[in-house]
C-alpha cells in the first residue's frame, strides 16, 4: 500500500510565495550559484541577467519567463541568466518596483496619480477580475459583458505601469550589467586557474 502524502495547508503554500523554504538568502545564494555555473561568456550572462530584470518591472506577470527569453535572444544574451534575472521581480521588491513604475508612468503621461494609490490599486485590481470573470460567464448565459472596471484599471494601472516601467527598468537593466560584468569575469577566472590547478596535480600523480 502506497502511502498518502500529507498535503500542505493553504496559508503555508502561500506564506512560501512571500517567504520561501529556507528563506530569501538561501534563495539568492541559490540563484547566484547558478549563475557562477553558466557555460557562457561573462559579457553574454551580464546581458541575460540585464534582460531578466528589466523584465521584472514590467506589468506583464504571468509571462516574464516568456519575455526574458524574447529579451535575451533580441540582446543575444545568455536565456537562463535572463530566466534567473528575473527573480529581480519577488515581494520584496514588488512595492518599490510598482511605486516608481507607477509615478514615472502618470508623470510621462501628464495624468495624476490618486493620493490613495494602496487602497484604490487592490480595488482595480479586484475590479478587473471581477470583469474578466463577469464576462467569462457571459459568454454561456445571457448575462452582458461590461468592461467598465477592465477600462478603469488600463487606463488608471496598467498603461502607466506599462510606461513608466521603461525607464526605471532600463537603469536598473545597465546598473545590473555594469556591476554583474566584473564579477563574473572574476569568478570565471579564478575558476579556470583553479581548474588548470587540478590537472596539473592530477598529471602529476599519473
Amino acid at each position: 500500500m502506497f502511502k498518502r502524502r500529507d498535503r500542505k495547508p493553504l496559508w503555508q503554500s502561500l506564506w512560501h510565495l512571500i517567504w520561501p523554504k529556507g528563506g530569501w538568502v538561501r534563495a539568492f545564494e541559490y540563484v547566484k550559484h547558478r549563475l557562477r555555473r553558466l557555460p557562457d561568456t561573462p559579457e553574454k550572462i551580464a546581458r541575460g541577467i540585464s534582460a531578466g530584470v528589466f523584465t521584472s518591472f514590467t506589468p506583464f506577470f504571468g509571462m516574464h519567463f516568456i519575455m526574458a527569453w524574447l529579451f535575451a535572444r533580441t540582446l543575444r544574451g545568455n536565456v537562463p541568466a535572463a530566466l534567473l534575472g528575473t527573480f529581480f521581480g519577488n515581494p520584496l521588491t514588488y512595492v518599490p518596483i510598482a511605486v516608481s513604475s507607477l509615478t514615472m508612468g502618470h508623470f510621462l503621461l501628464g495624468t495624476r496619480p490618486d493620493r490613495t494609490v494602496h487602497v484604490s490599486l487592490m480595488g482595480k485590481f479586484s475590479g478587473a477580475w471581477s470583469d474578466l470573470w463577469h464576462n467569462f460567464l457571459a459568454i454561456f448565459t445571457d448575462a452582458k459583458a461590461d468592461w467598465h472596471a477592465l477600462s478603469i484599471f488600463f487606463e488608471d494601472v496598467f498603461l502607466p505601469f506599462a510606461v513608466g516601467s521603461i525607464i526605471p527598468g532600463l537603469t536598473a537593466a545597465v546598473v545590473m550589467y555594469y556591476v554583474t560584468l566584473p564579477v563574473i569575469k572574476v569568478y570565471q577566472n579564478s575558476r579556470r586557474k583553479r581548474l588548470k590547478s587540478r590537472l596539473k596535480q592530477l598529471n602529476k600523480i599519473s
